[in-house]
């Protein structure tokens, strides 16, 4: 198990990655917005079932490869630095001033289809999978015990989290967009705070000792 301490570090990650605008609350705002709070829950349910898919293959994913290819554990960690710091890149070079104009143009859709919408957009989407394996495995140590217990136990850390606030978002969508359009000056700040998030977890797994 990981220790409480390295949970509440995660947790604290996972909100500010959560609250970081991308594709999927870009998506849910749009269908609230179309549609209403109901298709946003909806299509949130399938996105949360896309994190489920990634988190399962990524968890025994590691497993097997950390039992069988030798030092794959550094190299592996080594690499999410690496990704890491691209994060960080992209996160600051983002311009985002008409990241939140709802798309209006957006197809009114039964719940069944916005669930599959929801979930194959995650599902499909290769850099979830990879964010996946670079982030958990800066909290997650052989040491620890079972690696897909740990795996597990991040993940469903991380969607309860990015559910909760995504929760929030979808309820107060239209008030969102207005503060985002009229507060550049947290939108600078937002930007710096996500990247400082990266590079802490970056440094952190750096100089963390492997046993």
């Amino acid at each position: 198990m990981i220790p409480a301490d390295e949970i509440l570090i995660f947790a604290l990650a996972a909100l500010v990655m959560a609250i970081s605008p991308g594709p999927n609350m870009i998506y849910l705002i749009s269908r609230t917005l179309t549609q209403g709070q109901k298709a946003g829950f909806v299509s949130l349910i399938g996105v949360v079932c896309g994190f489920l898919f990634h988190i399962a293959l990524v968890s025994f994913g590691l497993t097997a490869v950390l039992h069988t290819v030798p030092y794959a554990y550094m190299l592996i960690k080594s690499t999410g630095i690496v990704y890491l710091l691209v994060l960080i890149y992209k996160t600051l070079r983002r311009k985002d001033e008409k990241l939140f104009q709802s798309n209006g143009s957006l197809k009114m859709d039964s719940s069944k289809k916005l669930f599959k919408i929801g979930f194959f957009t995650n599902l499909l989407n290769p850099k979830t999978a990879v964010f996946y394996m670079s982030f958990f495995t800066q909290f997650i140590k052989p040491q620890y015990g079972s690696i897909v217990i740990q795996s597990l136990e991040l993940g469903f850390v991380q969607i309860f989290v990015s559910f909760s606030v995504n929760a929030v978002v979808i309820i107060s969508a239209a008030k969102i967009i207005t503060f985002f359009t009229v507060k550049p000056l947290f939108r600078k700040a937002h930007k710096w705070l996500i990247a400082s998030v990266f590079a802490g977890i970056a440094i952190k797994m750096a100089f963390t000792k492997v046993r």
